[in-house]
């Protein structure tokens, strides 16, 4: 099983979701090689010598980064990984089968584009184990929920788990734990799957489906102990926003509070219903730093993005962090549908007044298929029927481009502590 990733995009991290399947697979009695290709210096080398050295009869590479979001320069990451799978192809016979987040999004074409046997959608801890079976004789592959063939498509729709609680966690020993010491990993932690806000441009729903479900908070914090017994210090809930639903994430505080995890940690939140008792509950579990996802200072992009929340209300959850000594990062993605000069002025002094400790800027939104904003962006004829934006497209309101990258490089030098 590989990790494919070698971009440390944002942060490094350890390949965990990965791990989850590894864990299902050895918990199955399957023998697992785990491959880290992050900590490799030399990546295709040390995987063609562990391809020759275990022989193994599937392999699983997990691909995270399709691209670098950047509208202006976009990188495109998947070369890396086409060059993964020629080396497992070359090496060995083994059939070799994709999955993870960013394969997730593009089914189809990410399948085609890196030229593997077959690919997974969404979860894959009991999928990948129905197609070892299928593959060593106990049915048909196209069986397989989710299951992706280059020619043949999906022919039996993907499942959600809802029962998280009986899948087994990653032993940590997986995974190479001398990475921690980095101070610039953070662990990451995912308590929740699935998200039913359906932003308009959000690829969440592809990867996880618009239901929440839950890991049970004994199995969190028991998960956390593990992990900090085998040198995790901080950590970084990746949930896709940790204050939903209401009244779990408050729990979790307690909870971790009362085991003594003394952990630093960090997660996204919704702007909207963040109550000062999370906050205050985040602080004295160890939060440290929030991701604030607004992405606008002006209540009509606001809800034209369909985000339940106003500016009053970002206003305020950016007060009580503040209050409670929690760092916070705040995002502005810029030039969407019904964009203008206007409202980008807006969003620009909005994010100004709010004295947050970083602001990430980006200007154009990534198009993602199954999305509203994909779905307008065809009605335009920004892309057409036949594109698989597997390769980086991007949503950039009319006449908007040239002025906001020009607007945005005279805030450069004026605001050190943004990114762009």
């Amino acid at each position: 099983m590989v990790s494919a990733n070698t971009e440390s995009i944002n942060m490094p991290t350890l390949p965990v979701g990965l791990g989850w399947v590894a864990a299902s697979a050895i918990h199955a009695g399957h023998t697992v090689r785990f491959v880290d290709l992050m900590v490799e210096s030399d990546p295709l080398k040390a995987l063609a010598s562990i391809v020759d050295e275990f022989r193994p009869e599937a392999i699983g590479i997990s691909i995270r980064n399709i691209d670098d979001q950047s509208s202006r320069n976009p990188g495109f990451l998947l070369e890396n990984a086409r060059q993964i799978v020629s080396v497992c192809k070359e090496r060995c016979s083994a059939p070799v089968v994709l999955g993870g987040a960013g394969y997730s999004i593009f089914p189809k074409s990410a399948l085609v584009y890196l030229g593997a046997d077959m690919g997974i959608q969404g979860e894959g801890e009991t999928a990948f184990l129905t197609l070892l079976d299928c593959l060593s004789g106990s049915g048909d592959v196209r069986d397989v929920p989710g299951l992706f063939l280059p020619d043949a498509g999906c022919r039996t729709p993907r499942t959600y788990m809802r029962e998280l609680d009986t899948l087994p966690p990653p032993d940590p020993r997986l995974f190479h734990l001398k990475a921690l010491e980095n101070p610039a990993y953070f662990l990451p932690v995912q308590t929740r799957r699935g998200c039913p806000l359906k932003c308009s441009y959000c690829s969440t729903a592809a990867i996880e489906g618009g239901s929440i479900r839950k890991l049970s908070i004994p199995k969190v914090v028991s998960h956390l102990l593990e992990w900090k017994a085998n040198g995790a210090h901080q950590v970084f809930f990746v949930d896709n926003i940790f204050n939903l639903p209401p009244g779990y994430a408050e729990t979790l505080c307690r909870e971790m509070i009362l085991a003594r995890c003394n952990l630093k940690w960090r997660c996204i939140l919704y702007p909207g219903n963040v109550p000062e008792s999370l906050v205050k509950k985040m602080a004295e579990a160890g939060c440290t730093d929030v991701s604030l996802g607004f992405e606008s200072g002006d209540n009509r992009m606001l809800h034209t993005m369909n985000k339940r929340f106003k500016i009053e209300d970002i206003r305020y959850t950016a007060g009580i962090l503040a209050d409670h000594g929690i760092r916070c990062m705040g995002f502005l993605l810029l030039g969407g549908p019904g964009e203008t000069r206007e409202t980008v002025l807006q969003s620009l002094a909005f994010a100004e007044s709010l004295n947050l400790d970083t602001i990430r800027v980006t200007a154009g939104i990534r198009i993602y298929p199954y999305t509203e904003l994909a779905r307008t962006a065809l009605q335009e004829g920004v892309i057409s029927p036949s594109d698989t934006l597997l390769k980086p497209r991007f949503y950039m309101a009319d006449k908007l481009g040239d002025w906001l990258y020009a607007t945005l490089e005279t805030y450069k030098s004026a605001h050190p502590n943004w990114i762009f």
